[in-house]
């Protein structure tokens, strides 16, 4: 008689690592928390909220507010003032569950609270930190628009002074959270140039209930569906004088946001890798084919070897660019690039080859592999295209920079 492996003796892709030598040990500790909120909270809705195409950002954001989780790596107002590597590994339990679920937390600590904490003034801080940090308030990032993606440099939006006033027109584009937000971070071209010639880029702390701004929500997405997104409308918005924020001057603003969340980018896709591996691993333990599980026929185990040795390594680089982040030397934007690059590629391929141990049940939403594999295609887009890190890593190692004419 056939029997199923037995799933108490196996080691998990972690124990094989030997995380805990890697991560210390409160940090794990800390993770192991949030996990055990995200099972108890999360796990089980997620494949509905998928196939529904929308997640009860509100209530999540609360409870993740009350967890600590929303601008946790930043200190004051509010916010846990973690290290780094606790963030990164919040991440990783995050998009472990799903893609959508990280988005949501990275726009919102890494996007629009970063923008506001590093570049806002102190009246903008202590308005809007302490209740995006507890979920009360939703802050979404306004930088893409529909015909500027990679090339910030190109954008249409502009900001002109109306006496005291700024008066706000244009678009954005593929704007997590803006349907559902309080507050917005929208960065535009105002009519100040610099040495260079070049129109200068601004950010606007926006209250979303402002006249003239319309945040429509985007439908008809296949990946990232668990996740609210949209566009920001702006006709003829008007702001106040101090709702610039007034330490950002140019691209270095918006740039050094989207660092920031690339940084948990690079450890959240680890988790939709060992979500992947460890249910693949459950399925062929327990599916019987040919009078054996599915876990003892060679091709099956070189799946799961390789997958391991993808995960393993894609961990590894997490871990390091965390440690990097957090000692005095800090890690560079080219270092991100690097993880992002990597990191995402190789966790999506991780997941589409473990798809196929599920045979026909691994296109349902019973099984994570395919979800992760669809939610990791926008992944691989967003914050910086595949293409961008790789022609940002060539210019450091060549010195050639192949964005110019």
């Amino acid at each position: 008689m056939a029997k199923e492996m037995d799933m108490s003796k196996t080691l998990s892709p972690d124990d094989i690592l030997g995380l805990d030598s890697v991560f210390e040990p409160d940090d794990l500790e800390f993770a192991s928390i949030v996990k055990k909120w995200l099972d108890e909270n999360v796990r089980e809705k997620i494949g509905d909220y998928f196939l529904d195409a929308t997640i009860p950002a509100r209530e999540l954001a609360e409870g993740l507010g009350e967890l600590g989780l929303l601008g946790m790596h930043l200190d004051g107002y509010g916010c846990g003032g973690s290290t780094a590597t606790q963030y990164g590994l919040a991440c990783r339990e995050l998009e472990a569950v799903d893609s959508g679920l990280r988005s949501l937390v990275s726009v919102q600590g890494s996007l629009a609270m970063f923008a506001i904490h590093h570049w806002g003034s102190e009246a903008q801080k202590e308005e809007w930190l302490p209740k995006m940090a507890a979920g009360k308030a939703i802050g979404c990032f306004g930088l893409t628009e529909p015909d500027v993606g990679s090339d910030p440099s190109g954008m249409k939006t502009t900001a002109k002074k109306d006496g005291s006033d700024w008066i706000l027109n244009g678009a954005k584009m593929w704007i997590t959270n803006s349907p559902v937000s309080d507050v917005m971070v929208v960065w535009a071209k105002t009519e100040e140039v610099d040495d260079k010639g070049n129109n200068v880029v601004r950010g606007f702390v926006v209250p979303s209930n402002t006249e003239g701004v319309q945040t429509p929500e985007i439908h008809r997405k296949i990946s990232l569906r668990a996740s609210i997104t949209g566009e920001i409308v702006l006709d003829n918005v008007r702001l106040p004088e101090d709702a610039m924020l007034p330490k950002a001057m140019g691209l270095k603003g918006p740039l050094s946001c989207l660092s920031e969340a690339r940084y948990g980018i690079v450890f959240g896709v680890t988790g939709a890798a060992r979500d992947a591996l460890l249910s693949a691993l459950e399925y062929t333990g327990t599916r019987v084919q040919f009078d054996r599980p599915l876990a003892a026929f060679q091709i099956t185990q070189q799946k799961l070897a390789k997958a391991f040795g993808q995960y393993s390594q894609i961990t590894l680089l997490a871990a390091h660019l965390g440690k990097l982040k957090d000692s005095e030397k800090g890690v560079r934007p080219e270092q991100i690039s690097l993880g992002k690059m990597v990191n995402v590629d190789t966790a999506m391929n991780v997941c589409r080859d473990l798809r196929a141990l599920f045979g026909g049940s691994g296109i349902t939403s019973e099984y994570p592999p395919l979800r992760h594999a669809v939610n990791l295609e926008t992944v691989l887009t967003y914050e910086g295209t595949h293409e961008v890190h790789q022609l940002t890593l060539g210019r450091t190692m060549t010195g050639i920079n192949a964005f110019a004419n």
